[in-house]
């Protein structure tokens, strides 16, 4: 007779590792909500184990303006109190710390080896809503970004642009390949809304790579700060349209562009193959580098074309 039996809970689905279930059910013990007080509540946004010892990567913009009280919470609903390492709202990135055992670093990835078309999945709190997974692929690669609120610092991105749903309590959450690994830190979206809306996925979302995201992590963790990369030339408005490269305004007379030869009025066409189209190209495609990486630049000066090996430098600040 139906219902003369009591009902059994059903087995769990067995999946393939390399599946995106695989990969998911991977991942998720190692992501966190972070929650963080501020004078105007409280606010919330994503982030990931890097250490066995708890250092866990989130974005600047989750922890910015908070009292200093924070706290994680795991895929398993326990709770614990967080203290911040350090940040760096230029680049969005901050660490935070969790003291507890048993932890699951992420596994990274190499963020310079993805393709346009790879599989990626981005796991975190969207809307609050916990150890939540979406997929897409990458949808294009160093796409460049300034982003900021107003009276903030201006950050600027080579980003990893994403159609998987990226949500507002995202941010700070793993971007993550078809094997499982860190690629990218979900950072930015953008949406077609007037001021004052809440903003929603419409297929377009950022994270920062994590090959630049690890350098600013170990940067923080290490001094407290992280440095900034330049190439020691300030750049004007574009030379006369869209792929005709950014014109140098100001060359620093000891910093890496004057040391590669380049001057003022120099236009700058490409850095290693990149097209440069507007000042933000150049700015954001420098700070992906680690100082002290040597970039090739072709530039036009007059009727010439010449080419130059620039190698990148740290900020003094």
């Amino acid at each position: 007779m139906l219902g003369a039996r009591p009902a059994e809970a059903p087995a769990l689905a067995q999946r393939k590792p390399e599946s995106l279930a695989g990969v998911a059910e991977r991942v998720l013990p190692s992501v966190v909500t972070v929650r963080v007080s501020s004078l105007g509540g409280t606010s919330e946004g994503s982030g990931f184990i890097a250490s066995a010892d708890g250092h866990v990567i989130t974005n600047d913009h989750v922890v910015a303006g908070g009292t200093g009280k924070a706290s994680v919470i795991f895929n398993d609903g326990t709770t614990a109190p967080a203290t911040l390492v350090g940040q760096d709202p230029e680049s969005d990135i901050a660490v935070i710390k969790v003291t507890r055992t048993g932890l699951r670093p992420v596994e990274f990835g190499d963020s310079d080896g993805l393709a346009v078309g790879d599989p990626v999945l981005a796991i975190g709190s969207p809307l609050s809503l916990a150890n939540t997974v979406t997929a897409g692929i990458v949808s294009a690669l160093d796409r460049t970004m300034q982003a900021g609120e107003p009276g903030g610092p201006v950050r600027y991105y080579a980003a990893i642009q994403t159609d998987a749903a990226v949500n507002h309590g995202n941010s700070g959450g793993p971007l993550v390949d078809g094997a499982g690994r860190v690629v990218g830190v979900n950072s930015t979206i953008k949406s077609l809304v007037a001021d004052g809306q809440e903003a929603g996925n419409i297929g377009l979302a950022f994270a920062i790579p994590i090959n630049q995201a690890k350098r600013v992590t170990q940067d923080i963790i290490g001094t407290g700060k992280a440095r900034r990369t330049v190439i020691g030339a300030q750049v004007g408005v574009t030379s006369s349209g869209p792929g005709e490269g950014v014109r140098l305004s100001a060359v620093e007379p000891s910093g890496p562009a004057a040391g590669a030869g380049l001057r003022a009025g120099d236009v700058i066409l490409r850095l290693n193959g990149r097209p440069m189209s507007d000042p933000t190209d150049l700015i954001a495609l420098v700070r992906k580098f680690a100082p002290g990486s040597v970039v090739t630049v072709e530039y036009r000066r007059g009727s010439d074309r010449q080419n130059a090996s620039v190698t990148l430098a740290a900020d003094a600040k």
